[in-house]
């Protein structure tokens, strides 16, 4: 079933519906930093491409749009993910890794490009349904962990395999050309919003690292080791890259092991 945006899973502690943060006040057509509190964090975009992180920034920053509470106006810089699909993509049939997802037209980096959407899951729903899969299913479930200045780590699991968007057909790639950024709308619940990491010509396969680090981890300390059992149990990587690693990204806390 297509949906757009994320829906409620089977024991998902939120809706990602319900909208919970309070709206801005600026009576702007674009809210201003230092003004609006949805900026509080800094500005989020330059011209719709999400603003690249300064060189002292280790970690991708916390990004919270404009929302529906908000009294600025939908043309507001800070609305980009929320607006959904603003450019032509193709589901194709790839050589080796099942369907892909390519674009149709040129992507600037630093464009949003699509969302990776579905039910919401919690912990234990996530574990019980990737546990109960075969070697032969295809796992479109993906952790997303956010590291607190508390200390506190916060975790999003989202599947699309029953219910979602564009995002499932996505491949892995160990050089990928999007990276995934959570972005907050309406409440504490993301979006999965994905980005162009470059420029990307019409026709290219658009792909992002399965493991969540391109955007802030170098690629000399990207997974730790794994051992020679769990090697058996993980899927090749076909994504043809010089730096391949050879299999898929591994969750030890999700994917069960004999």
């Amino acid at each position: 079933q297509y949906s757009p945006d994320n829906v409620a899973g089977a024991d998902g502690d939120f809706d990602p519906t319900e909208i919970t943060f309070p709206g801005c006040s600026c009576v702007t057509s674009s809210c201003a930093v230092h003004v609006c509190p949805c900026l509080c964090h800094g500005e989020n975009y330059n011209s719709l491409c999400l603003r690249p992180p300064a060189k002292e920034e280790e970690y991708a920053r916390p990004v919270f749009e404009c929302n529906a509470m908000c009294q600025c106006g939908e043309s507001c810089q800070n609305r980009v993910v929320q607006r959904g699909l603003q450019f032509r993509l193709e589901v194709f049939k790839t050589q080796k890794k099942g369907w892909g997802l390519r674009t149709l037209e040129f992507i600037a980096k630093g464009r949003f490009v699509c969302e990776y959407a579905g039910e919401v899951l919690g912990f234990n729903e996530a574990r019980r349904r990737i546990q109960a899969q075969t070697s032969k299913d295809s796992n479109y479930i993906i952790a997303v962990r956010e590291h607190l200045h508390s200390g506190q780590i916060m975790e999003t699991f989202v599947d699309p395999t029953y219910i979602g968007n564009l995002g499932r057909f996505l491949n892995h790639s160990c050089e990928p050309n999007l990276f995934m950024v959570p972005v907050r709308v309406d409440s504490m619940v993301p979006k999965l919003a994905l980005f162009a990491a470059t420029d990307i010509s019409a026709g290219q396969e658009l792909t992002y690292d399965y493991s969540g680090r391109f955007h802030n981890l170098p690629i000399t300390n990207r997974e730790g080791k794994t051992s020679e059992e769990e090697n058996r149990l993980r899927k090749p990587c076909y994504c043809g890259s010089r730096t391949c690693a050879a299999f898929l990204p591994w969750d030890s806390s999700l994917f069960s092991t004999p």
